[in-house]
């Protein structure tokens, strides 16, 4: 028999859902409502005169190159960053749901990364990567593949795009690894059908029609973030 919760008021579940509300209110509908007024603005250096000029700074921000340019480079970067991201932390989450002994040892070493700063996390690829003194760039060197990141846009293009994978990948390896777990392992049907596919091929899909949930916040979330993040040009 399935419990439910009664409440003797019925202003008690307004009430406590009231903090919420406010908060997201205050904090995230009020400062997205003022941007987009303020876009239909031009104000002077101070703010001290304004006036309604309507889409006027739309049409001036698609008619500028520049920024053409900068919109194409963030969505090549986030649609990048999303898809390896994503396949990447997939499939390490299902190889550590599969281990049982040392375990531990790999989850751990898997977030670690997650802990490191960008600024370190941009520095340590920029060394390694490096023309002249990176391991890497080296190596590329040794098998006479041009690679200088600071002179061609798209070397430097692939090492923000590697940089920004490996620093979201165990983010979206703690995700999935929870919804892998969340996976009922008892006797009833959905459990039988994971343990019998659970050494073939097949495990991972059935895993991932449990994790379409995660799988759309993994997406939606880090894609925003990433607005932030990328460089305006390469």
């Amino acid at each position: 028999m399935e419990k439910r919760v009664v409440f003797r008021s019925k202003w008690l579940p307004y009430l406590l859902v009231a903090p919420q509300i406010i908060i997201t209110v205050v904090f995230f509908f009020w400062p997205a409502f003022q941007a987009v007024y303020q876009s239909t603005l031009l104000q002077d250096a101070f703010g001290l005169n304004t006036q309604f000029v309507g889409l006027d700074n739309f049409k001036s921000l698609f008619a500028d190159e520049n920024y053409l340019i900068s919109f194409r480079t963030t969505a090549i970067f986030s649609v990048l960053v999303a898809s390896l991201g994503l396949s990447f932390s997939l499939l390490l989450a299902v190889a550590a749901d599969r281990i049982v002994r040392g375990a531990f040892a790999y989850k751990t070493f898997l977030i670690w990364p997650y802990a490191v700063a960008p600024a370190i996390a941009g520095v340590l690829w920029g060394f390694l990567f490096a023309p002249s003194i990176g391991i890497l760039g080296y190596v590329l060197k040794q098998w006479n593949i041009p690679w200088n990141f600071l002179l061609n846009d798209n070397h430097a293009m692939i090492l923000v795009v590697i940089a920004a994978v490996w620093k979201q990948v165990s983010y979206n390896f703690l995700f999935f690894l929870a919804g892998l777990q969340s996976i009922p392992r008892s006797p009833p049907e959905s459990s039988r059908d994971y343990h019998s596919a659970k050494n073939s091929t097949e495990y991972s899909i059935a895993s991932a029609r449990n994790l379409k949930y995660r799988l759309r916040v993994q997406i939606k979330i880090p894609t925003a973030h990433r607005q932030w993040q990328v460089p305006p040009r390469t």
